[in-house]
């Protein structure tokens, strides 16, 4: 996440349930889905629980362990059950974060090789703009989630099967998307009506990650920020990232991004989205873009 963001409006956002009709693997029940939603200073990060049998899977642990805790203790409390094991999706700090308040509270918290790999140097990184803003509630240390493999798998866990997709970069440079039947966790991968987090300007390789999902034919997409939707999520991202990169390659980028030709494509950009929210987003992504997109 990009350290300017935390001037923008402080208005909370309440953590809630989420009712949820979506088949799990168990064709016997349906799947029951709950959310956690941090206030906007904390970028607005849902996290969420899946509600097995005998215990909870959650999904992301929150930007702040302050928020872990409070996601935790709302899901335990609301099922009547324990949290078994927690999964992180991909290296942003409102995903891992919270990785060390839920062990120690019994949770095992997993990820896949790859994202486990990038933890240290975007903690590093965001150690540096977060700290001072949020102390004593931001990890000094490193979080240390158990790394489950380096490839897809199933997670068979409190009465739910579930498959951990590895993927490669998108909006991160590596990801795990969890599924439950028809129903996917993406994390950041898919926004909902709000501007993507473009910090690598991947954008052919986000764009492969949008059609691996798409293959999995899910019914509901479960975000990272936002609402969640059906598949339409996925034909708007795609839309909107090949939308932005059109945007900025009709610039002709090369040499230096300057200010005033930063803020009229950021300009372009928030109007042909007028009710997309962050739109500090794509002032921050801008020159990574210009940059990535020299000479195409």
């Amino acid at each position: 996440m990009n350290r300017p963001l935390r001037r923008i409006s402080r208005r909370a956002l309440l953590g809630g349930l989420l009712a949820a009709g979506v088949p799990s693997a168990q064709a016997d029940a349906p799947l029951s889905i709950g959310r956690f939603t941090s206030p906007r200073r904390s970028y607005a990060t849902n996290s969420y629980w899946l509600e097995g049998r005998d215990g909870l899977i959650l999904i992301d642990t929150q930007f702040l362990p302050s928020q872990a805790l409070q996601f935790l203790d709302l899901a335990e409390r609301s099922t009547g059950k324990k949290a078994r094991t927690a999964v992180v999706l991909h290296p942003n700090p409102d995903k891992f974060n919270g990785t060390e308040a839920l062990q120690s509270r019994g949770v095992r918290v997993i990820t896949s090789h790859q994202v486990a790999e990038l933890i240290e140097p975007i903690h590093r990184i965001r150690l540096a703009w977060y700290y001072d803003d949020f102390k004593p509630d931001y990890p000094k240390e490193l979080p240390r989630p158990e790394v489950f493999g380096d490839d897809t798998r199933p997670l068979r866990e409190s009465g739910l099967d579930l498959t951990l997709h590895v993927l490669g970069a998108g909006c991160s440079a590596a990801h795990v998307v969890a599924q439950a039947g028809d129903a996917i966790f993406v994390g950041d991968l898919v926004p909902s009506r709000g501007h993507a987090w473009l910090e690598f300007a991947l954008f052919d390789d986000w764009l492969q990650r949008l059609d691996e999902l798409a293959a999995m034919k899910p019914k509901r997409i479960y975000v990272g920020r936002g609402e969640p939707g059906g598949p339409e999520l996925i034909d708007a991202t795609r839309e909107y990232l090949r939308h932005v990169r059109s945007i900025v390659l009709a610039a002709k980028p090369s040499g230096e991004l300057g200010w005033f030709r930063r803020w009229r494509l950021k300009s372009e950009i928030v109007a042909a989205y007028p009710n997309y929210d962050w739109d500090g987003f794509v002032w921050e992504s801008l020159p990574t873009i210009w940059r990535q997109l020299q000479n195409r």
